[in-house]
């Protein structure tokens, strides 16, 4: 082996092992085969050795990178590598005048690759889209976070969005299979013992995520037991190592979302055990229980609000004992509460009522107190007709004073609630129409 063969296997012998098994061809690269399969789009883009401005959209370790690597080296085209968070207009301008110059001198096209670029604002979009435009720039972005909300509508409209499909364990399994069995890049050449049902294990860990299923392996290997000169992994082992692992949850993207989503629409179908997992999922992945118990108040108010008023004063329980007893004991309360929810009469008649009722504000202004229900503390607001001719309803039969009107004038008559012919809205239903009767007789 010559000084640079040397040289070079060093630096690989210290790369970690996710960086050492980055695939070096489409053909060894595992999984996203609606992308990359043959005859599929971006397969034919390698193939054809023609590329156009993209956002390659995934979870952690679906291959984002490794793709727009693949991709940019099969046209043979000089790339340019940014940060989202630290470059500015002018590092772009650099870039741009780069990428004129290797046109002219070398005929030869520039790839943007931006990672993580939903990190990058609006100035930063803006600068480098009209070099987008003209072709000068073919950008490649990766992101976990979804476009649509991150980027604005005049890039999205001149790239294409390819969705990184979460990394299947069969194909998780046969990345830890490639590794162990490549003797130039992974440990191949090492005698590694590790049993097929604990590879299906950190398969299940990594959770979708073939870089993190790497970097458990890699750390197994590191404290492997030396027995009659094989490196042995036990099931004891990888206990420990992945007794912190965390399911993958990522506390401000679209997974959250996703999951605070999925969470919110099983107690409003009534499903508690949904619920119950969806809850479960967020906070095994690390979600604070506050912010839960913050949305499960709201959803008390949007989804069952008179049905059931219990569900509210149990909400904020919940709220209150975790803020008491933290975790773990906490959580248990708030749990309860979603099981309530979720197992409760249902209305959205608060919500509906809330909402028409603003619009309305909106739309007809500041509407003056009609004189009658104003208040009048003082012998002048009384001459000036403040609280004239108003009924107590507490001296009228039933304490209602039939056929009063609390609106004020050029507001056409509403009934913002209606109550759900469910739970205790049913009985509220009854009563509101008595009302209604008695004001229809008052007026005649």
């Amino acid at each position: 082996m010559d000084t640079e063969e040397q040289k070079e296997s060093t630096e690989i012998s210290y790369q970690p092992l996710a960086a050492r098994m980055r695939p070096r061809s489409i053909d060894e690269f595992i999984g996203q085969e609606h992308l990359i399969g043959i005859g599929k789009p971006l397969r034919r883009a390698i193939e054809n050795r023609v590329l156009h401005s993209m956002i390659l959209w995934g979870t952690p370790g679906s291959g984002k990178t490794t793709l727009a690597k693949l991709l940019a080296a099969s046209v043979n085209a000089h790339v340019e590598g940014i940060s989202a968070v630290l470059a500015g207009v002018k590092d772009i301008r650099e870039m741009v005048t780069r990428a004129k110059n290797i046109r002219q001198t070398k005929n030869q096209p520039t790839i943007l690759f931006v990672d993580e670029v939903h990190r990058f604002n609006k100035a930063q979009q803006d600068a480098f889209l009209p070099f987008v435009e003209e072709g000068i720039l073919t950008l490649i972005g990766a992101t976990t976070e979804n476009p649509s909300f991150e980027l604005n509508s005049a890039l999205l409209s001149r790239t294409r969005v390819y969705v990184l499909k979460r990394m299947r364990e069969e194909d998780i399994l046969r990345v830890i299979n490639q590794a162990l069995a490549d003797k130039e890049r992974g440990f191949g050449g090492r005698k590694i013992v590790l049993h097929d049902s604990l590879r299906k294990k950190i398969a299940h860990i990594a959770d979708g995520d073939a870089r993190q299923a790497l970097n458990f392996l890699e750390i197994c290997v590191d404290f492997a037991e030396v027995k009659d000169g094989k490196e042995e992994i036990s099931e004891k082992l990888l206990q420990e190592i992945l007794s912190e692992g965390m399911r993958r949850f990522d506390k401000g993207g679209e997974v959250f979302h996703d999951q605070i989503s999925a969470l919110h629409k099983a107690v409003r179908g009534s499903d508690p055990n949904a619920a119950l997992y969806w809850f479960c999922r967020m906070i095994d992945g690390g979600c604070d229980p506050l912010y839960i118990a913050r949305r499960v108040i709201r959803m008390a108010s949007e989804d069952i609000g008179n049905a059931d008023p219990r569900a509210l004063t149990l909400a904020l329980e919940a709220a209150g004992v975790y803020e008491r007893l933290g975790s773990p004991e906490g959580e248990l309360a708030i749990a309860q509460a979603v099981i309530y929810m979720a197992v409760a009469a249902k209305s959205n008649a608060c919500y509906v009522a809330f909402g028409e009722a603003m619009s309305d504000v909106k739309e007809y202004g500041s509407l003056e107190v009609p004189f009658n229900i104003r208040n009048a503390p003082t012998k002048l607001m009384k001459q000036l007709g403040y609280g004239k001719d108003y009924r107590y309803a507490h001296d009228e039969a039933d304490a209602y004073a039939a056929g009063e009107n609390y609106l004020p004038e050029g507001l056409p008559k509403k009934q913002y609630y209606q109550p759900a012919p469910r739970g205790l809205e049913i009985k509220i239903g009854e009563k509101l129409e008595y009302l209604r009767k008695l004001d229809s007789e008052a007026h005649r």
